[in-house]
C-alpha cells in the first residue's frame, strides 16, 4: 500500500497496516523532522522492523536533494539476515511503483568468519583465528614478498578484488551475507573487503552493535560516516550493558603469561631486525619523532583494531620520547605486566579508582599516565613495523595495552576491581583484575553527538524514562505503544502460591525450601497435562535450574512430566543448546509436545522465538535479578546513585523485569498467535515490581489474575485455551479496527482522527 504521511509518501509492502505501526511511523517521522533522537517501545510481533524500514527509506526518497543514510544495528547475525530479507521485500515493492529512481544499495556487514569464502581461512575455529589467517595472506608486506617468492600463500579472492578495487561497483540491490558470499564467488572477489569498501557508498548498512559502539571496531568501520545518518538500535533493551562491555577489560593470569610470551617473541623479532633491516626500526622512530603514532593511510588489510578509547579522548600529540624506540618500549610493557602479576597475587578483594591505580603504577613500575595512554598506539605501530600477521597469538599483549590505554585515559566512571576467586566457587583460585566501566553514556555519547537522529527501539523499554538517564541524552520523542487486538490473545497471570496455599518465590531464603520446589514442579505438571504443544520455562540462573531439576527428579515429578511431554534443557554449550532446540521443535511439530527449560539471562532468552505452537505457555520461575553480591554490579550501583541519582533498588528491579519481559515476550510473535504467561513468584503481585513490566503486558493483566494459586491458574488456562480455539475476526470489522487498509488511512488523514485506537 502507498499512503501520505504529512509531506512524505510512504511505501509499505503489505495490503494492510496495524494502527500502532501507523502511529509508530508518525512519531519516527517527527523525530527525523526535528533531527533529534527518539525512544520507541513497540510490542513484539507488531511489525516494528518493516515499519522502521519503510518509513526511513520513504523519507529518504521524498528528499532526493539530501538523502539520508540508514545504519541499522542488530544484536545477532540471525536478526541481521531477517532485517535484510524484510528490506528486500520492501525494495522490490518500491521499484514496482517508482522504477529505477527507487534503487538503493543495502548491505549487511559482519566479521570475516561470516563472510569469508576462502576454504583454507574460514575453516579456522574462532573468529580471531579467521582474522589472523586472513591477515597472513593479505597483509601488504606478505603480498610484496609473494611477488618474488611463489611459495608464499596469498588469497586469490583478495587479489581478484584488489585488481579492480579502485573502481569496484556493486550493482544496486539488497545484499544479505549469503548474497555477498555468492557474488564474491561469482566475481572471484573477497566479499568481506567488498562489503567494507561499499559501506561509505551504501544507502542502508545493517551490522552489529559493536561496529557502532565499540571504539576498537567503530574506529575502523564507522569513522567515515557523515552526519546525515539515521542510526537505529533494534532490540535495544540491553543497550546500556553493550556500552559498558565495550569499555571494560578483564586481565587474568593466563593473559599475563600470554603477554610475557608475546613480549619475548617481539624482542627476538627486534633483535633479528637490528641485524637484517635496522633501517625499518629507524624509519619508525623518525615517524614517531614527527608526531605520527600511526602511519598515514594504511592499506585496508593492515589496519587491525582502532584505539580502545573514544575518539574525542585520544591525544593528538607525539608519542612520549621514552617509548619511541622499540627497545625502550618493550621493557615498559614488561614492567607493566610484572606489576599486574603482583597485583593479582592478592588474597583479598580490592577496589580502586583509576587515579590511585595510575599513581601506584607510577610509583612502583615507573610508568606515568602519558606512557599508559600511548601504550595502544605504540604497540600497533610496533606490530606493523615487525610485520606481525598472527594477530590471534598476540591478543594477550593487546588486552594488556587496551587496559593500560583506558586506565590512563579515564579518571571517572571506571573502577579497577581485583578478585582472587569467584565468590560462587571460593575453593578454586582464579584471580581476575577487571577495569570495569560503570557509565553507559560514555560509549554512546559519540554516536549521539555525531549523527542527526538515533532511534532506540525494542519491545521492552519499560520504564521508558530510565533510559535517557542511563544513557544521558534528551530524546525529542519517547513513546510506548500498546497492541491493538480483536481478541485477548495474551493471558498473563501472577502465581503467588501453590495448591496447598504455601507462597512460592525464588527469594534466597525460600528457594531451597522443598515446599516451594514441590509447588513449582506441581504447577508444571498440571500445565503439561492441559496445555497443548510447546511450553517454555525460564529459571533465574543455571545453578538454580540444575538444583530444581535434580529435586524434581528425586521427587519423581520429572518422570510424570515426561509422560505428557518430552523435556529439553538449555546448557552453557551453544552446540548442545542448538541441538536441544531443534529436537524441541521436532517434538512440537509431530504433536508429541515438549517442555524447554531455559535460563533468563542465557542465549535462548535473547534471540530465539517460540512462536505459534512452539510456545503456548511460558512460565517465569522467580524474578531474574543479577547476582547482587557481584563487586562490579555493586560498584556500578554506587556510581549510578552518585552520578544519576538512580536508587540501587530501582535499577535492580528495572533490570530484572526487563529481562523477565524479554523472556515472556518470546511466545507472542504476531497478532494471530496466542500464548499464556505465568509469573510464578509472590513478589510479582507487588505494585512496585509489576508496574515496571511493559504496557502491552500490563494492559492484559487483570486484577483477578494477580494472586493466583496453581488450581486457579489451571482453571484460567483451560478457559483461555477454549476461547482461543474459536474462529475470530482478524481485521476487527465488528468493533475497533486492528487492520487498516489504504482507504481507512485516507479517511483518517481526511478527518484527522488519529485516535482510532489510542
Amino acid at each position: 500500500m502507498k499512503f501520505q504521511m504529512e509531506d512524505v509518501t510512504v511505501y509499505f509492502p503489505y495490503d494492510h497496516i496495524y494502527p500502532e505501526q501507523y502511529h509508530y511511523m508518525l512519531d519516527l517521522k517527527r523525530a527525523l523532522d526535528a533531527k533529534g533522537h527518539c525512544l520507541l517501545e513497540m510490542p513484539t510481533g507488531t511489525g516494528k522492523t518493516i515499519a522502521l524500514l519503510s518509513l526511513i527509506t520513504s523519507y529518504s526518497l521524498s528528499k532526493p536533494q539530501n538523502p539520508i543514510k540508514l545504519l541499522y544495528c542488530t544484536r545477532t547475525v540471525h536478526e541481521m539476515e531477517k532485517t535484510l530479507a524484510e528490506l528486500r521485500l520492501l525494495h522490490n515493492y518500491q521499484l514496482k511503483h517508482l522504477g529505477d529512481s527507487a534503487k538503493i544499495l543495502a548491505i549487511g556487514l559482519s566479521s570475516r568468519k561470516n563472510l569469508c569464502i576462502n576454504p583454507n581461512v574460514v575453516s579456522a575455529n574462532s573468529r580471531d583465528s579467521v582474522d589472523a589467517a586472513c591477515r597472513k595472506r593479505t597483509a601488504s608486506w606478505v603480498r610484496e614478498l609473494a611477488i618474488t617468492n611463489p611459495n608464499i600463500e596469498t588469497c586469490g579472492f583478495f587479489e581478484g578484488f584488489e585488481r579492480v578495487a579502485d573502481n569496484v561497483i556493486l550493482p544496486a540491490g539488497v545484499y544479505t551475507l549469503q548474497d555477498l558470499r555468492a557474488y564474491g564467488k561469482m566475481k572471484n572477489w573477497c566479499p568481506y573487503y567488498l562489503a567494507r569498501r561499499m559501506v561509505p557508498k551504501a544507502n542502508v548498512v545493517v551490522y552489529s552493535y559493536q561496529y557502532m559502539l565499540d571504539p576498537k571496531v567503530a574506529g575502523i568501520i564507522s569513522k567515515e560516516m557523515q552526519r546525515e545518518c539515521v542510526v537505529v538500535f533494534d532490540e535495544a533493551h540491553n543497550i546500556d550493558n553493550v556500552c559498558i562491555e565495550a569499555l571494560s577489560v578483564s586481565v587474568r593470569r593466563q593473559t599475563l603469561e600470554g603477554a610475557t610470551r608475546n613480549l619475548s617473541k617481539m624482542a627476538q623479532e627486534i633483535d633479528r631486525l637490528k641485524k637484517t633491516d635496522a633501517n625499518r626500526l629507524r624509519q619508525e622512530y623518525n615517524r614517531l619523532v614527527d608526531g605520527l603514532a600511526q602511519r598515514g593511510n594504511l592499506p585496508i588489510t593492515d589496519a587491525w583494531l582502532a584505539n580502545p578509547a573514544l575518539p574525542d579522548d585520544i591525544l593528538k600529540e607525539a608519542v612520549p620520547g621514552n617509548i619511541r624506540k622499540a627497545e625502550h618500549f618493550l621493557p615498559v610493557l614488561r614492567r607493566l605486566v610484572q606489576y599486574l602479576k603482583g597485583r593479582l597475587e592478592t588474597e583479598n578483594v580490592e577496589k580502586e579508582g583509576p587515579v590511585s591505580f595510575v599513581a601506584s603504577i607510577n610509583s612502583q613500575a615507573g610508568i606515568d599516565q602519558k606512557m599508559l595512554k600511548f601504550c595502544y598506539d605504540r604497540l600497533q605501530s610496533l606490530m606493523l613495523t615487525l610485520e606481525i600477521t598472527d594477530t590471534d597469538e598476540f591478543l594477550h599483549i593487546q588486552t594488556v595495552c587496551d587496559f593500560a590505554t583506558l586506565v590512563g585515559t579515564y579518571s571517572r566512571g571506571f573502577s579497577i576491581i581485583i578478585e582472587p576467586f569467584d565468590e560462587r566457587m571460593p575453593h578454586i583460585p582464579d584471580p581476575v583484575l577487571q577495569l570495569s566501566c560503570h557509565d553507559a553514556s560514555l560509549a554512546i555519547k559519540p554516536v549521539f553527538d555525531r549523527f542527526q537522529s538515533v532511534v532506540i527501539t525494542s519491545g521492552t523499554l519499560s520504564p521508558i524514562d530510565l533510559y535517557p538517564r542511563l544513557l544521558n541524552f534528551h530524546p525529542v520523542i519517547s513513546r510506548s505503544f500498546t497492541m491493538s487486538l480483536t481478541r485477548d490473545c495474551i493471558c498473563p497471570m501472577v502465581l503467588t502460591r501453590g495448591s496447598d496455599q504455601l507462597p512460592v518465590s525464588t527469594k534466597f531464603d525460600m528457594r531451597s525450601d522443598l515446599g516451594v520446589v514441590r509447588n513449582y514442579g506441581r504447577l508444571l505438571l498440571e500445565m503439561v497435562a492441559t496445555v497443548p504443544d510447546g511450553i517454555v520455562c525460564f529459571f533465574v540462573s543455571y545453578s538454580y535450574m540444575d538444583g530444581i531439576i535434580n529435586s524434581w527428579n528425586e521427587m519423581d515429578i520429572l518422570k510424570e512430566i515426561m509422560q505428557h511431554k518430552l523435556v529439553f534443557i538449555e546448557t552453557q554449550d551453544v552446540v548442545e543448546t542448538t541441538l536441544a532446540l531443534d529436537n524441541y521443535r521436532k517434538a512440537c511439530d509431530c504433536g508429541r509436545g515438549a517442555v524447554f527449560f531455559s535460563v533468563a539471562r542465557g542465549k535462548v532468552a535473547e534471540g530465539i522465538d517460540f512462536d505459534r505452537h512452539y510456545g503456548r505457555l511460558v512460565i517465569m520461575y522467580g524474578i531474574p535479578f543479577q547476582y547482587t553480591l557481584s563487586r562490579i554490579l555493586l560498584a556500578r550501583l554506587e556510581y549510578l546513585r552518585e552520578t544519576f541519582q538512580i536508587k540501587e533498588g530501582d535499577f535492580l528491579t528495572f533490570d530484572a523485569l526487563r529481562q523477565a519481559a524479554q523472556c515472556v515476550g518470546r511466545v507472542i510473535r504476531s497478532k494471530a498467535d496466542y500464548g499464556m504467561m505465568i509469573f510464578a513468584d509472590k513478589r510479582y503481585s507487588r505494585h512496585d515490581k509489576r508496574s515496571k513490566l511493559p504496557g502491552w503486558i500490563l494492559s492484559h493483566l487483570r486484577d483477578a489474575h494477580l494472586n493466583l494459586s496453581t488450581d486457579m491458574a489451571l482453571h484460567i488456562a483451560r478457559e483461555f485455551l477454549r476461547k482461543m480455539a474459536q474462529p475470530y475476526d482478524k481485521a476487527g470489522n465488528s468493533g475497533k479496527k486492528t487492520l487498516l487498509s489504504q482507504e481507512d488511512l485516507e479517511n483518517m488523514a481526511g478527518s484527522n482522527t488519529m485516535d482510532m485506537q489510542f
